[in-house]
């Protein structure tokens, strides 16, 4: 059986025949927001069922493409769709796609989702800025043997969500006239959505949004040494007092309004990065 940093460099090598230039930034988006970057010059698209070893994605509102090419000049990936615990997928395979990012030269993370808001302050629509996260998966990528040439067996946490890219973040919201919040995202497994007694809990823990995916990713970015930078549409208002059902295609459909503004937001902060960050 192959072992994943074989399976991680074979999806790497077959990629690269695809890229006009090692790319630098990632993007992977979140549910209905596949659109929420690009178009992208000089683009190649190619389904995940090609990539060696890549997982499927299995859920509504994620396309399931790899996209590469320039954004504003930069190199860059994007995926469209991602994995998720909740399909099944190990956190190993959530991760795959950041090990073979990293392995076509990434350095920085984009990372984007629709969540429920928390925060009384909250409105469908929002963009909020994630500063930190609650892992409640009960799941860790990094569990079992560690690639020391990948990163460090016990990697540091205490800014997962880099502070300069948080701060280029405000900036551009600012410059581009976008309402951005800043808060705090609980990572859950899913699939099923919070009861009003969950909803409570997490308000008290500190978390001002929730969602079942990009935990996963922060983990293994962070234990990379890739720069993460994270991005949640506000795609439903979580009220426990007066709780109100909730579907995925509304979810889906308050993502795909929302997804006009991140694109926007992406690719300013895209620029800014590559202005700021020398080679």
């Amino acid at each position: 059986m192959k072992q994943l940093k074989e399976k991680v460099q074979e999806a790497a090598t077959f990629l690269e025949s695809k890229l006009v230039r090692p790319p630098d930034t990632g993007v992977i988006t979140g549910t209905g927001l596949g659109d929420a970057v690009g178009p992208l010059d000089d683009a190649s698209t190619v389904n995940y069922g090609e990539i060696p070893h890549f997982p499927v994605s299995t859920v509504v509102g994620h396309a399931g493409r790899l996209m590469a090419g320039t954004l504003v000049g930069h190199p860059m990936v994007v995926m469209q769709g991602r994995f998720h615990l909740y399909e099944g997928y190990t956190p190993e395979a959530v991760t795959f796609p950041i090990r073979v990012m990293r392995a076509l030269g990434v350095r920085h993370l984009i990372l984007s989702n629709a969540a429920g808001g928390m925060n009384p302050a909250f409105h469908q629509g929002r963009l909020m800025v994630i500063r930190d996260h609650i892992n409640l998966t009960g799941e860790n990528p990094l569990v079992g043997t560690n690639h020391d040439d990948w990163g460090p067996r016990f990697p540091d946490m205490t800014a997962a969500y880099d502070p300069s890219l948080i701060r280029c973040s405000h900036q551009v919201a600012d410059s581009l006239g976008i309402p951005l919040s800043s808060g705090i995202y609980a990572g859950l497994k899913g699939p099923a959505l919070e009861t009003p007694a969950e909803i409570r809990y997490l308000k008290t823990i500190g978390a001002d949004a929730v969602g079942f995916s990009t935990v996963m990713e922060t983990i293994a970015a962070v234990h990379a040494g890739m720069r993460v930078l994270g991005l949640s549409i506000i795609t439903n208002i979580n009220d426990p007092d007066q709780p109100a059902p909730a579907s995925v295609q509304a979810i889906v459909a308050a993502a795909n309004r929302a997804a006009p503004m991140l694109k926007r937001m992406i690719g300013a902060v895209v620029a800014r990065i590559h202005r700021e960050t020398p080679r």
